[in-house]
């Protein structure tokens, strides 16, 4: 039997340094620690989080890594878990999506709580982050079709990269870092039903889970706990399993040639990423044409099968929780249009059931496009037509929405979001310590330091 793609992947893990790595690379990789740590206190204060902080805080064992907004030393695991809940839990963090869609930054709190365990430096940090988005973004590129449309939700691909940026952080050679892979790939498989039709807690919970079992298996690894080499492309491994067609060599060609991270996207809205260019879309037009809810007689939306299948099925016009709600495309153009921005305080419980955004629910009409599906992944296209009462129709088209890397946001609104989302548990003091640790992270001394940063001022 030949090298299993596994080897060449740990191999790269393991010797990963912060040397090398380009400088546009490293600012990147500040950029989503910068976002994640907005997002994760943030979601410091959802109820999801609270449960979680509950249930946990009283099976957890104690230990080097912090709990962010709590505050609490927890063992690795725990707090690997925690901190992805939070910043996955208002789905505002990162986006890729190929084949398949991810949130690579789910991956960082894997980073961090193994981090701290090894007495690890902000450049450790930086590899770390780096690494994640790498692999984490090759996986979304290697399946074809992609496995979410085979009913598998992308958390799948999740338990294979985590455990090379736990197993990288807590610095094993590559032969364990390989074995973490086996560990974690050959238990986690997630179903496409924390995604599809009426959504739970769970929607924001099952990558976190990923990313936790990418813990362990660093964890086991280290203490020389085995696992199978050929977990992708052996006898029953993901390939054999899920089926084809895949092209493996994603995964590995031109390592440390050019860097993942610096195609990944940005959330600009706590939505469903595929509809962030039609909420653009309408967005642009109610304010360019001061169109008024009631002025409005229906709004049609051109765009992809998938983002029909997903954002657009019966639940989605009458959502009840904060996950439907972010996953539905008649109440986020709903609320788009009511109050002109969609926003985390268009997701609390009165908002979603706000009369005058329920109203606007049925207006909304999703039609699937071949030719934009022809077009997907290199655009999102959406069109939208708004159609006012007196027979006047508006529309605009989106390509890419605000956050695509060919539409960034800057620096500065990446600091903004992050202050928008910290306010409340942060004072602004201890907001201002964060950002200038994050945008001078090769110069900490141990991610630590940047951890005891983040415990709730209020």
């Amino acid at each position: 039997m030949g090298t299993c793609v596994t080897e060449p992947m740990a191999r790269f893990a393991a010797g990963l340094t912060f040397e090398r790595i380009s400088k546009s690379a490293v600012h990147q990789a500040k950029r989503f620690l910068l976002d994640s740590l907005g997002c994760a206190l943030g979601g410091f204060r959802q109820h999801d989080v609270r449960i979680a902080l509950e249930v946990f805080g009283v099976t957890a064992g104690p230990g080097p890594a912090t709990v962010i907004g709590d505050g609490r030393k927890m063992d690795p695991i725990t707090a690997s878990l925690l901190n992805a809940l939070m910043v996955r839990v208002m789905d505002y963090n990162d986006i890729y999506w190929k084949q398949d869609p991810s949130h690579p930054s789910d991956i960082i709190p894997a980073a961090l709580a193994c981090g701290e365990r090894a007495g690890a430096s902000g450049r450790d940090l930086i590899a770390g982050i780096v690494l994640g988005h790498e692999f984490e973004q090759r996986l979304c590129e290697a399946a074809f079709p992609g496995i979410r449309e085979r009913g598998w939700h992308h958390a799948t691909l999740t338990a294979f990269a985590s455990p090379l940026v736990a197993g990288r952080m807590l610095g094993l050679p590559w032969e364990r870092i390989q074995h973490a892979i086996g560990i974690s790939g050959s238990r986690h498989f997630t179903l496409g039903a924390a995604v599809a039709g009426k959504l739970t807690m769970m929607k924001n919970t099952v990558d976190p889970m990923a990313t936790q079992s990418g813990v362990v298996a660093a964890l086991l690894a280290e203490k020389g706990y085995t696992g199978p080499e050929h977990v992708i492309e052996g006898k029953e491994g993901m390939v054999h399993c899920l089926g084809p067609a895949w092209k493996l060599e994603v995964l590995t060609e031109g390592l440390g040639e050019s860097w993942r991270i610096e195609s990944c996207g940005m959330k600009a809205y706590p939505t469903e990423a595929l509809t962030h260019t039609p909420i653009s879309a309408v967005l642009d037009l109610v304010r360019r044409h001061d169109l008024a809810p009631d002025a409005i007689e229906k709004v049609h939306i051109r765009s992809l099968a998938r983002a029909a299948d997903i954002l657009s099925d019966p639940s989605k016009y009458d959502p009840r929780t904060k996950e439907t709600a972010d996953h539905s495309l008649p109440y986020v153009i709903a609320a788009a249009v009511v109050d002109r921005q969609v926003t985390p305080a268009q997701f609390t419980d009165a908002k979603i059931m706000d009369p005058a955004i329920r109203a606007q629910l049925r207006k909304v009409e999703m039609v699937a496009d071949p030719e934009i599906e022809k077009l997907f992944p290199a655009l999102q296209r959406a069109i939208v037509t708004i159609h006012a009462k007196g027979g006047a129709q508006h529309a605009c088209q989106v390509d890419y929405p605000k956050g695509d890397p060919r539409n960034p946001l800057t620096d500065a609104e990446v600091e903004e979001k992050f202050d928008a989302l910290a306010a409340g548990v942060l004072a602004p003091a201890s907001m201002k310590k964060v950002k200038d640790a994050v945008w001078g992270a090769e110069r900490l001394g141990s991610i630590a330091d940047l951890m005891a940063l983040l415990r709730a001022d209020a």
